[in-house]
């Protein structure tokens, strides 16, 4: 692994308080490795899409997000899973950041992890968010997908990532995007 420096912007497509999914954002902030810089978007104040508030200028926090997105070497995506799909909010948000001019990840490195209660941790959200990526031509990570199941006993009731195998997966992925990152940039 390489330690040259990459900024990493962590979305999570979670807005509720005690997210497991941000809650994995945080722990990946604590994990990431020496030379990776990871921090996380708020998306929490994008209005929905409608493409009549964008006439000349982008919303506010719609050209923050956008602008975010921009300065990161890399994107990671924390996606819980909804109706077997990524949640709303986060495919909003990617639908406000991708509108021309200028789409911000085309050609960006991203990985993708997510948490559930459930014993599949997010599969098929993820996949989902693949198929969107691959129009967005994000360079996603392949490998190790992170789909942590069983939240309950992977965090502590403050919301910490205490199951160790589950930390070391986490890092992995990180190192990954890193060196992914990395290899892109030359």
């Amino acid at each position: 692994m390489s330690n040259a420096p990459i900024t990493v912007l962590g979305i999570s497509g979670s807005l509720r308080k005690r997210s497991y999914n941000t809650a994995a954002l945080d722990a990946a902030i604590e994990l990431a490795p020496p030379g990776m810089t990871l921090l996380k978007a708020d998306i929490s104040d994008l209005p929905l899409y409608n493409e009549d508030l964008h006439t000349d200028v982008y919303p506010e926090m719609v050209e923050r997000f956008r602008k975010q997105i921009h300065a990161a070497d890399a994107l990671l995506f924390v996606t819980p899973e909804y109706n077997y799909s990524i949640p709303g909010v986060l495919k909003n948000a990617i639908d406000w950041a991708s509108r021309p001019p200028a789409q911000p990840f085309a050609g960006k490195p991203a990985a993708i992890m997510g948490v559930s209660p459930g014993a599949i941790g997010t599969a098929r959200a993820q996949y989902h968010l693949r198929q969107v990526a691959v129009f967005l031509d994000l360079k996603l990570v392949n490998k190790p997908e992170v789909m942590i199941g069983g939240a309950k006993d992977r965090f502590d009731e403050a919301g910490k990532l205490i199951h160790e195998p589950t930390r070391e997966f986490v890092r992995q992925l990180l190192v990954s995007l890193h060196d992914w990152a990395t290899l892109l940039k030359k």
